[in-house]
């Protein structure tokens, strides 16, 4: 998947909302061991680095998200009123 382009839909004054409940998502999955350590390692670097708010740190976390919660991520995007990314997202797990 390409999580970059997803992220050009939604709209720049939405990125903390969205990079926060992401964050929330990854954070409190039981899915853990899905989680490439490569993946984990990078939304860290970010968190330190303080963009998990920019265009490469939602990415990221949208990535995670995808693998951890799929269902859960789709339906926070559309509470989020994301529903051209939720979408997206539905079409290329193909539900």
């Amino acid at each position: 998947m390409d999580y970059r382009r997803l992220v050009e839909l939604i709209p720049t004054a939405n990125w903390g909302t969205v990079s926060d409940r992401l964050v929330d998502l990854v954070l409190t999955s039981k899915n853990d061991e899905k989680m490439p350590s490569q993946l984990a390692n990078k939304i860290l670097y970010y968190w330190q680095q303080n963009v998990l708010r920019s265009e490469s740190g939602i990415a990221a976390l949208l990535e995670a998200a995808v693998l951890l919660e799929p269902e859960k991520t789709i339906a926070a995007l559309g509470e989020l009123q994301m529903l051209d990314v939720a979408e997206q997202v539905k079409k290329m797990l193909g539900s």
